[in-house]
């Protein structure tokens, strides 16, 4: 009996370590800005770029700040616009900011084993067409993580009240390594056995802006 538990106990460990690659934002060759007829220009008043990275033990998440943006409409529709991240605020939510481990992974993750903020103080996401649905849009865009920039389309929720209007994605699950981050990938290191990071993680666009 406790061989066949240890048996189970060893596929379930590395079934919940598999990264599920059906779930994967493909990313492509960045795509042409094109001008278009948005008349309406609205300001970004708050955002929250959520993240969420994962390991065999776990998981942490977290938050990264605006520094500006703006959401540009014809009408009521959405056609364009641009979100520019403030990479040096990434914080860890899943920590307290008392442990010590709290600053190690903040640090770790800004150093170049990942996001290297000193050289890379931004990131950005600028759309490049959107495709609208009843509920539901399709938005393609720019997103430039380390100096590289890859189009990513993913589906988003855009409405209005009172004149506020919110974006909100869903979680797109993006594969670091396309981004230049390669920090314990088992694409390219060998012997990590469970050591490594997943390729693959979350991040979630969620912007409020007004006129």
């Amino acid at each position: 009996m406790k061989k066949v538990i240890l048996v189970l106990s060893v596929v379930l460990f590395f079934t919940s370590c598999k990264e599920d690659k059906s779930k994967k934002t493909e990313t492509k060759a960045a795509k042409e800005v094109v001008k278009t007829t948005a008349n309406n220009a609205y300001k970004v008043m708050s955002s929250k770029l959520t993240w969420k990275g994962y390991k065999p033990s776990g998981s942490h998440n977290g938050t990264i700040n605006l520094k500006e943006g703006a959401l540009n409409f014809d009408g009521k529709n959405l056609k364009g616009g641009k979100f520019t991240f403030d990479m040096a605020s990434i914080d860890v939510l899943d920590i307290p900011k008392t442990d010590e481990n709290y600053g190690k992974l903040v640090g770790h993750l800004t150093n170049p084993d990942f996001f290297d903020t000193k050289q890379f103080p931004t990131g950005t996401f600028e759309i490049t067409k959107v495709v609208k649905g009843d509920i539901v849009s399709t938005v393609e865009g720019n997103l430039t993580l380390k100096g590289i920039t890859k189009s990513i389309s993913f589906p988003a929720s855009v409405t209005e009240k009172d004149g506020v209007v919110t974006f909100l994605s869903n979680a797109i699950k993006i594969d670091r390594t396309d981004f230049g981050i390669k920090y314990k990938s088992k694409k390219f290191f060998d012997n990590l056995k469970d050591k490594f990071v997943n390729d693959l993680f979350d991040i979630t666009f969620e912007v409020t802006a007004k006129k």
